[in-house]
């Protein structure tokens, strides 16, 4: 499906008057970069040069900025740390206009705020380290997460469960947030395999073509299996799509018993993956949220992403970029 230029804009004009709730793992992705010269004479690793460093938002977080790049308003739903990083998330997003944070990032004292830190030398990733704690919130975060969730989605347009299996999204809350927000607002939710069987009611779900080979027990990374495994997934969540993305080979969309939608990838030069799953499901939740068709939210995800990911780093893709692109 081609989409046009002019339909572009009024979803997109459209999306600034939406609030898209995202709840899920919340985190920062923090950068070194530099240079390399010579290997260590201690190991057979190389010595990086530092040059600069940089902190991005990351996970959750990194849906909503680019929801709010995209121009619509986002609530945040997430759990961070009694630590400096958190306070480091909560500048980030202060900084993303449109954003309500504060009342929403749950502090947990126990566990740490989620921190991916990536070296970087001559564009390539030389080694990445997590600080992370992925067991699940306990009962009373719990709580005031299903609290906050139910009390945003009254106000908002779209629901977004952004899950990175750093242990804010769980069955409990699943089962107590979806069923009031499917129905009454479009619910997007980007999986991950340990939560897998309780993503529903949904009304689309996002996984990447290897976490639908691999829920599926299917092996053969082509047109037919993962179509036959998006049908699969419909019907083991009963969500009304799927939408597979593919990398260098695009997206599928299975919608009800309609035949699959292929889009082709829109990327020129792919310099980094980064935060491309965010960019997508939070394209496709502002088109949702302002009425585009499935395969019209697909279509713009995809031009979104193809954006992303010709920078390097954690990035977003603002309107003017995803309608730029169009022609």
């Amino acid at each position: 499906m081609n989409l046009t230029r002019d339909r572009a804009k009024e979803i997109l004009n459209t999306a600034r008057d939406c609030r898209i709730v995202v709840l899920g793992d919340v985190m920062l992705d923090e950068f070194i970069w530099g240079d390399v010269t010579r290997i260590s004479p201690e190991a057979p690793v190389p010595v990086v040069n530092i040059r600069r460093e940089s902190t991005r938002l990351g996970g959750a977080a990194n849906v909503v900025a680019n929801v709010s790049a995209l121009g619509a308003n986002a609530n945040v739903i997430g759990v961070v740390g009694a630590d400096a990083a958190a306070e480091k998330l909560r500048d980030g997003l202060r900084r993303t206009g449109g954003v309500q944070t504060d009342a929403m990032l749950i502090e947990d004292d126990s566990r740490p705020t989620t921190i991916k830190l990536r070296i970087i030398a001559h564009n390539q990733m030389v080694v990445r380290a997590d600080r992370e704690q992925r067991t699940h919130v306990n009962g009373q975060v719990e709580a005031r997460i299903i609290s906050a969730a139910k009390e945003a989605i009254a106000h908002a347009q779209a629901l977004v469960v952004s899950d990175y299996d750093k242990g804010v999204i769980t069955p409990k809350i699943l089962a107590e947030v979806l069923p009031v927000a499917y129905g009454r607002i479009p619910v997007l939710v980007d999986p991950k395999i340990r939560n897998f069987e309780s993503y529903r009611p949904a009304n689309l779900v996002t996984p990447n073509h290897h976490e639908a080979l691999r829920v599926s027990n299917l092996e053969e990374d082509n047109d037919e299996t993962l179509q036959q495994a998006a049908r699969l997934i419909r019907d083991r969540l009963r969500c009304d799509a799927v939408l597979i993305t593919r990398g260098e080979c695009g997206m599928m969309l299975v919608e009800g018993n309609a035949p699959p939608v292929y889009v082709e990838t829109a990327a020129r030069e792919v310099f980094d993956v980064t935060g491309a799953g965010d960019t997508v499901i939070a394209t496709l939740a502002a088109a949702l949220a302002a009425g585009a068709s499935m395969t019209e939210a697909a279509v713009l995800a995809n031009q979104a992403a193809g954006i992303v990911v010709g920078k390097v780093g954690t990035a977003t893709a603002s309107a003017e970029e995803v309608l730029n692109s169009l022609e």
